[in-house]
């Protein structure tokens, strides 16, 4: 089963909570206080890189009747998507440079390069996603109503198709986000709340669909047909530009996937939701989502979505300033003894694409339980007695707080095969004994 008592799973009492909430509350008002012309100074340079890009894979395109220009036309088109959509479109229609009082950069103006409505986006991802975030029921994001991701979701004989639905997903993602909105499954069973709201969210996905692939597909490569008076260069200027695509749709893929289904991104059950102050908020942000390891130029690319703990936090702040945030989070996760789940971008990748594959399987064949598993977990995982409160303590010695953190480590440290070795060895000198 998912969480249903955060404090609880974390080992903290609702005043440990409430303190833990002031401190993050202090990040905020740190980083509000020290907006400026720095930050003004980021966003800005970032739209002029990337629209760099983006004129110069365009420009490449025209030569695309030769395989080497084809190949970095694509690729450098492939990158300024990857900059508009992460860096730019993601973290401004978030409303992190609202502050600024600039229509460029307002989350109220700004259109992005995908098929997907902004306004539908919005909706989707910044209201219901980040409030409520890993819910089971309640968040779309968690399988995207398409992939088992946690072992609260019944298995159904749909799910062996995993592998297969989450490479269709990879591929065309933008299209996936396309559609989230619209709710198709509520619609093919006749539960739409709204069918008349439906048919508009529709002509409007319609609409931004058309004009994406008029502009990709037809636009360009037209121009560029028409320039170079070549039905060759035409069709691979199209290519290119399909090549593009897929090039953002993997990697925005694989960095939302890095942030929300690897080991450690815990879920949770409606019932947390009851009473949720904005410390419990917090909590259960950081819970839920999982960084991965990235210097400049890697968190860049991702948007800064490397520091996804730090964006759940403060999804509206600007996240040029999510690194700096970082380390005052993880000192928090120290002094309270809560786990920051963070690794290298392939290793988490590569559980979540594990996590993906063993949960195509019903869970009798599955190793672990449904309260003590690297993608499912819940408080009963450390407690045999219902009503046992778990809560952090504090070692008399060394004045040190212990809590979640340490107690998943001797958990892990319980399953290993050295400590089971070591088990058994031990049982064996006592009855020798």
């Amino acid at each position: 089963m998912a969480i249903t008592d955060i404090p609880e799973y974390a080992h903290l009492t609702d005043a440990d909570v409430e303190a833990l909430g002031h401190e993050l509350d202090a990040i905020r008002r740190d980083i509000e206080n020290d907006r400026g012309e720095r930050d003004a100074n980021y966003i800005r340079n970032s739209i002029r890189f990337q629209r760099g890009l983006e004129l110069s894979g365009r420009a490449l395109l025209f030569g695309a009747g030769n395989r080497k220009i084809w190949a970095l036309g694509a690729g450098v088109l492939g990158v300024s998507k990857i900059v508009e959509n992460m860096e730019l479109g993601h973290n401004v229609m978030h409303g992190q440079w609202d502050w600024m009082n600039d229509p460029e950069v307002h989350s109220t103006g700004w259109e992005w390069d995908n098929t997907g409505p902004s306004a539908h986006w919005k909706h989707t991802h910044n209201y219901i996603h980040h409030k409520y975030t890993n819910v089971l029921g309640m968040d779309d994001d968690v399988g995207y109503g398409l992939i088992r991701v946690t072992r609260d979701q019944r298995w159904k004989p749909f799910y062996l198709g995993n592998i297969a639905y989450n490479t269709l997903l990879m591929l065309f993602f933008q299209y996936g986000v396309a559609v989230q909105h619209l709710e198709l499954g509520r619609v093919a069973v006749g539960r739409h709340p709204n069918p008349e709201g439906f048919k508009q969210d529709l002509r409007d996905v319609g609409m931004k669909v058309g004009k994406q692939v008029g502009k990709d597909y037809v636009v360009y490569p037209a121009l560029v047909g028409a320039v170079t008076r070549s039905r060759k260069t035409w069709l691979r200027a199209m290519t290119a530009t399909f090549a593009a695509n897929t090039i953002r749709n993997i990697w925005t893929n694989a960095v939302i996937f890095c942030g929300h289904f690897p080991d450690g991104a815990e879920k949770f059950t409606k019932q947390d939701l009851e009473g949720e102050s904005q410390a419990h908020w917090y909590l259960r942000q950081m819970l839920g989502s999982a960084n991965f390891n990235s210097g400049k130029t890697l968190a860049f690319m991702s948007g800064n979505l490397s520091y996804q703990i730090e964006h759940h936090l403060f999804p509206d702040l600007p996240s040029n300033r999510y690194a700096e945030i970082a380390v005052r989070v993880r000192a928090l996760c120290d002094k309270y003894d809560l786990p920051y789940t963070t690794g290298p971008f392939l290793v988490q990748y590569a559980k979540s694409w594990r996590t993906i594959a063993k949960l195509s399987l019903p869970n009798k064949y599955l190793k672990g339980t449904v309260d003590n598993a690297p993608e499912t977990a819940s408080e009963l995982r450390f407690k045999s007695d219902p009503d046992q409160r778990l809560t952090a303590t504090v070692d008399p010695a060394t004045g040190r707080r212990t809590g979640l953190r340490s107690a998943i480590g001797r958990l892990r440290r319980r399953r290993s095969p050295v400590a089971a070795l070591a088990g058994a060895r031990q049982s064996k000198d006592v009855r020798a004994a």
